[in-house]
């Protein structure tokens, strides 16, 4: 029995070896000097380190110069790769952002287009003055209407002007009519003195 133990208890072991054996060799082929990340390629170099005591008895690890070497020229690769990146990104920056300035000024002056288009069309010109549409209205409002007075007056002027008219006929005519009977009388008035006086002439001839 204690045999059976004893060996279920070692193959659990071995798999368990075999399991993790497996995983880290996985992980390491994973793991590549010249792919991947560099934090992956300084994970590789870290398990490919040597480890090691000194003299002192102190323990410390040891990289290959080659590796290293390699590490710092995938870094400076990448950093050089970054920098480009941001130079790239930063001209984009740029050019968005003139383009964006660029379209603000043009919007700014389609608004001024569009605000002094909206000032000529709720205004009017007269006389090289601009108006308002209200005022413009107000104006030609008020001088319509002091032309209608100024016609209301003339046709009241020239209604009394015939009323006068009429009125001085009529007095002409009353008068004129006065004159004619009176010219009349006084030319009958005129044979009557005459006949009178040829009368009285004619008394003074016998006697004479």
């Amino acid at each position: 029995m204690n045999n059976v133990k004893f060996i279920v208890l070692l193959l659990s072991i071995s798999l368990f070896t075999f399991t993790t054996q497996a995983q880290n060799d996985s992980e390491e082929e994973q793991l590549s000097l010249n792919s991947g990340t560099i934090d992956n390629q300084f994970e590789y170099i870290l398990r490919k380190s040597g480890n090691f005591k000194g003299t002192n008895g102190q323990p410390y690890e040891a990289v290959k110069r080659s590796m290293f070497l390699t590490l710092r020229a995938h870094t400076i690769d990448s950093l050089k790769t970054i920098h480009k990146n941001l130079a790239e990104t930063q001209a984009i920056v740029n050019s968005q952002a003139k383009e964006i300035s660029s379209l603000k000024a043009s919007l700014t002056n389609t608004q001024d287009t569009l605000d002094q288009t909206n000032i000529e069309k709720n205004s009017m010109s007269l006389f090289g003055i601009q108006m308002s549409k209200s005022g413009y209205n107000v104006l030609m409002w008020s001088i319509i209407g002091g032309l209608l007075a100024l016609l209301l007056l003339f046709i009241y002027k020239f209604k009394n002007s015939n009323s006068i008219t009429r009125d001085a006929n009529r007095a002409l005519a009353e008068i004129e009519e006065e004159f004619e009977e009176h010219r009349k009388v006084a030319l009958e008035r005129e044979q009557k003195v005459r006949r009178q006086l040829q009368d009285e002439l004619n008394k003074q001839k016998p006697n004479s």
